[in-house]
């Protein structure tokens, strides 16, 4: 944990900016004076630091706030489920780490029976927001030893004594950005990531279209995969501390309600309100199809984990739900206005 010391009344407010700044780089007064450079252009200036989650760890992926477990944990094998990105599995590959996969049902609850070895570790991941802390802590009593993926659920606070992790970008425009809730620690001292080189599609869209910028953010997923494990960057830090959490939270779940007022009866899937939605989850037939006729619309609908399709069987529901599941986007940048007309081209091709 930084330590911020202590700053006499009379002390010019310039240098209590700099210790402001010691919360988010991890500097002290004296040291940032002597590396900063004086006088030329502007920088970014330090926003609010008022961040969600703020006892959490701060490391700059979610996929390496895995790795940090690993190695903190001393973990010898995990337990995926065949639902989600190959870039967990390819990570671990790189580590040396051990895994199995595991099926999940309908409800995006595991379909798990085996016995954890000593060094096992169940990986679950909330998908959607669909799994409620009574049943985390029931997941907890019967495998003892799991690790909740909450990038689905940034709001869910951490259960207890549950290791959990979270990724930033899944929710807020910032180029990467992860939290990690453990008691387990790393004995090493991680280097502080560094973010301005990941924010030209974010600037671009902020400015511009998306499919401008697409490129650039294909770009930016690629450098994930090769990305060392390390420390929040000061930028991606300096963003999260500025986020109305509030006004976010209220816009997904008016947009979210909206949309389960129209779909809910089509909807196949026996959904659970979620804390603050990620997304929401439409089951259709299919998707695939649907969601290209939708891009013609200017409604961008991703497949979330393509890679499951190609490795697994088609009558699985892994298969079925990565193919055909729309995760219709109800977030911050849209009102009821756009949720309106995303249900009208839906009602066109459905």
């Amino acid at each position: 944990m930084y330590s911020i010391k202590v700053i006499q009344f009379e002390v010019d407010i310039s240098l209590v900016k700099l210790e402001l700044s010691y919360i988010l780089y991890g500097e002290s007064s004296e040291s940032r004076i002597n590396m900063t450079e004086i006088g030329g252009y502007f920088q970014l200036d330090l926003l609010p630091n008022n961040p969600y989650h703020v006892k959490a760890l701060k490391l700059n992926t979610a996929r390496n706030a895995l790795i940090y477990l690993v190695k903190a944990k001393k973990i010898k094998k995990l337990f995926l489920p065949y639902f989600l990105c190959n870039s967990v599995s390819d990570m671990l590959d790189r580590n040396g780490v051990k895994y199995e996969y595991y099926n999940i049902g309908k409800d995006f609850k595991p379909l798990f029976k085996k016995e954890l070895e000593e060094g096992s570790y169940l990986y679950i991941v909330n998908y959607y927001g669909q799994i409620s802390d009574n049943e985390i802590i029931c997941m907890k009593n019967k495998y003892a030893n799991i690790i909740l993926d909450n990038t689905h659920a940034f709001y869910n606070k951490p259960v207890h004594d549950i290791d959990t992790l979270y990724s930033c970008r899944k929710f807020f425009g910032v180029p990467d950005g992860a939290y990690l809730y453990t008691s387990s620690s790393l004995e090493e001292t991680l280097e502080v990531d560094k973010s301005f080189d990941r924010m030209s599609h974010i600037l671009g869209r902020f400015e511009g279209r998306a499919t401008d910028f697409y490129n650039e953010f294909k770009k930016n997923d690629e450098k994930f995969k090769t990305l060392e494990l390390r420390q929040m960057s000061a930028l991606t830090s300096n963003l999260l501390g500025a986020i109305d959490y509030d006004n976010v939270s209220s816009i997904r779940n008016e947009n979210y309600e909206y949309l389960n007022t129209h779909l809910n009866e089509i909807n196949p899937l026996k959904l659970i309100k979620p804390l603050v939605p990620f997304s929401y989850p439409l089951l259709v037939k299919d998707g695939l199809t649907i969601k290209k006729r939708l891009t013609e619309k200017n409604i961008f609908i991703p497949t979330l984990w393509p890679n499951v399709i190609d490795n697994v069987p088609e009558r699985t529901i892994e298969y079925d739900y990565s193919a055909n599941i729309l995760p219709i986007p109800c977030d911050q940048r849209y009102t009821t206005i756009h949720m309106k007309t995303i249900i009208e081209a839906l009602k066109e091709l459905l």
